[in-house]
């Protein structure tokens, strides 16, 4: 059995499927029982590549990732950043298939779990499985307010909402302050994600902070009003469905 009192690699796993499922303590051993392989990866490296047969599914332990899919044009869509405790391709442990890409947008630790022992896990401890499935259904719910995001809202709005969005994020995982943080993307990287072009990032940033929504420097943002930059951003988080005390301020 795995002790709580010291530190264990997928610790934060533990903790990212406690945010959406109660375990117990055979539960969580049976999670920290899993096996894995740490492996560093440099800013820019591919954790898994589209049409890839998966064989592992990832879990960050540090740094950030981002999911992407390229068309034919060779343009590309970013539909997602992970960071720490996020498995960041848990679909594929059933799919098999990679539908899209995953890649290093910093340097990462990552642990590669054979993708036969999430599905033994998942299947064999129900309550785990529960919370795996909840985990795959809020990303869903991510996806679909990142589609309406890019489809509907102006090209602040698209900038502000992404940056509420992680500064939310951060907080409630632990990383840092919704109101104070650094950015790790470029304006091409934050261009691929809103659907933009690298100018309209920067006339828009520049835009948000004419208004006083932020304030920058290098890649740190600063945000001195949350509703306001709320307002400018269409934001609510109940699409991140955390936990309250993750969202109280």
């Amino acid at each position: 059995m795995h002790t709580k009192t010291s530190s264990h690699p997928l610790d934060s796993l533990v903790q990212k499927l406690q945010q959406w499922r109660p375990l117990a303590a055979h539960e969580q051993d049976a999670v920290l029982a899993l096996p894995y392989k740490l492996k560093e990866l440099q800013a820019g490296e591919y954790i898994v590549r589209d049409g890839d047969r998966v064989t592992h599914s990832c879990l960050l332990l540090s740094g950030f990732a981002f999911r992407q899919k390229l068309v034919g044009d060779g343009g590309r869509s970013i539909s997602a950043i992970h960071m720490r405790g996020d498995i960041v391709d848990l679909q594929n442990s059933l799919l098999g298939v990679a539908d899209h890409s995953v890649q290093t947008l910093t340097a990462c630790t990552m642990a590669f779990i054979p993708r036969d022992a999430v599905k033994e896990l998942a299947f064999g401890v129900p309550n785990v499985g529960m919370a795996m499935w909840y985990d795959t259904l809020v990303d869903g719910s991510v996806f679909r307010e990142w589609i309406a995001n890019n489809a509907r809202r102006g090209a602040s709005s698209r900038i502000a909402h992404l940056l509420c969005e992680f500064g939310v994020r951060l907080e409630a995982a632990g990383l840092g302050e919704k109101l104070n943080y650094e950015l790790p993307m470029t304006q091409e990287q934050l261009a691929d994600c809103t659907g933009l072009t690298s100018v309209h990032v920067n006339r828009s940033l520049k835009s948000l902070e004419a208004n006083g929504d932020i304030t920058r420097s290098k890649r740190a943002v600063a945000i001195a009003n949350w509703a306001k930059i709320s307002r400018t951003a269409d934001f609510g988080d109940a699409y991140l469905h955390l936990p309250a005390s993750a969202t109280s301020s």
